[in-house]
């Protein structure tokens, strides 16, 4: 029989992991909702159209990356690579951007056929975070002032901030020839994904990962020096509210990120602390994306951050509570049982934020005292037959040295909401 075990690149999210992710999704939220940000929830399906039409044929997650099939009408599908094309196909077929400003967020997982790595696989969980009808320079600042409360209410540190300009299409056609000219001239020293990019989409050598590149791209022509006016000034007043809001930033004239939708603003919050893979979050403008889309022109920006990498770099241990019972209810007999079962309901109605763990499938007292103590309870509720001819319980206190005492059935929930402090 074959070993039942996960799809290569597809793990489970064990019980003991996930207090950690609810951490993180709680702290994300709050953030979220102090920037007036709404929940939009996806389909992690969609036409694999819509994903080439967006992010671009000749983009590595279009051409190597997709998890695209054909359904039993034979239309192409695709798991969602990414969220920006599922959110803006849904503003538009629900009519969301018309004369409209959106500030719009989703979480879950998304799909790349990549190699299995240290903070890459091949099922994924991103935060996006989106705003449909925005042309200034502010809500640039808006969204990268989002994060940067987000690494400091997470006590990320050693993060690190680069932007770029990549202009107008018409800007960036200009400066796509030079480039041309340039890589053209160099062609002998262009790897194979060079050689292709260099036919469809020259700006793409740009992101090119390959050590042997790094001279190369280094010495290439300077995009900031083509910038159009407007890209130009609106650059210009991006930097300006960042330095008037004490972040620190870098031009990277280099950077033009993955997906042909971008244009003006671009950039990555990197860090040394993850290896190789050292992109925490990435976003930037897609002005055109809508009407290219054959709706009217819409301005937009947006977000992406790595939910994985993220937990990599928080300190779980000192920010995370540990997911632990506050109350261990055992119960000594089988006639018992079925009171010590409406107890603990009645504990639960009248104290919701108590968590109590009854003992189920019966054992002896010691062997039940050796599960509340290893299920990190700080009280113990002992119920047995003379406690139930009494209408009582004893208490035993697991954490502290105080000494054991009895209760009645009544006072239950007062002792336990002074005890526990809850």
């Amino acid at each position: 029989m074959t070993k039942l075990q996960a799809v290569r690149g597809m793990h489970d999210i064990l019980m003991h992991e996930t207090p950690n992710w609810e951490f993180l999704e709680k702290s994300i939220r709050s953030i979220l909702n102090q920037y007036c940000y709404k929940e939009i929830r996806l389909p992690i399906l969609e036409k694999t159209e819509l994903f080439k039409h967006a992010i671009g044929d000749n983009t590595d997650i279009v051409s190597k990356e997709m998890y695209s099939f054909e359904d039993k009408n034979k239309s192409s599908l695709t798991l969602r690579p990414e969220g920006t094309a599922s959110c803006v196909r849904a503003g538009i077929e629900h009519g969301l951007f018309y004369n409209q400003i959106q500030r719009l967020w989703y979480m879950g997982p998304m799909f790349r056929y990549e190699k299995p790595q240290k903070g890459r696989q091949r099922q994924f969980h991103q935060l996006g975070v989106e705003a449909f009808g925005l042309s200034g320079p502010d809500i640039d600042a808006e969204q990268i002032m989002m994060c940067d409360r987000m690494w400091k209410q997470l006590k990320i540190k050693n993060i690190n901030l680069q932007i770029n300009s990549l202009g107008t299409p018409e800007s960036r056609l200009n400066y796509r020839n030079i480039l041309v000219d340039y890589f053209s001239s160099n062609r002998n020293d262009l790897d194979e994904d060079s050689l292709v990019r260099l036919e469809k989409n020259p700006l793409r050598i740009l992101d090119s990962k390959n050590p042997d590149m790094k001279s190369l791209i280094k010495n290439a022509p300077n995009i900031n020096e083509y910038l159009d006016i407007e890209s130009a000034a609106h650059f210009a007043e991006l930097r300006e509210l960042l330095d008037h809001a004490n972040i620190k930033y870098n031009i990277n004239s280099k950077l033009v990120r993955g997906l042909d939708y971008y244009g003006k603003t671009v950039y990555e919050w990197t860090t040394r602390d993850l290896g190789a893979q050292n992109t925490v979050c990435a976003g930037g403008r897609y002005d055109d994306l809508i009407e290219n889309h054959g709706s009217p022109p819409t301005p937009a920006i947006g977000f992406a951050i790595g939910i994985e990498r993220l937990l990599e770099l928080i300190d779980l241990e000192n920010l995370v509570a540990k997911d632990m019972p506050h109350v261990y209810l055992l119960i000594a007999g089988d006639e018992v049982r079925k009171f010590g079962l409406l107890l603990a309901e009645e504990v639960r109605n009248q104290l919701p934020n108590v968590k109590i763990l009854t003992n189920c499938g019966g054992g002896s007292l010691k062997n039940q005292f050796k599960k509340a103590d290893k299920s990190g309870a700080e009280i113990a509720l002992i119920l047995g037959e003379n406690e139930l001819e009494r209408k009582q319980l004893t208490v035993k206190y697991l954490r502290d040295e105080k000494p054991q005492v009895t209760i009645k059935y009544s006072e239950i929930s007062n002792f336990l909401s002074k005890a526990l402090s809850i």
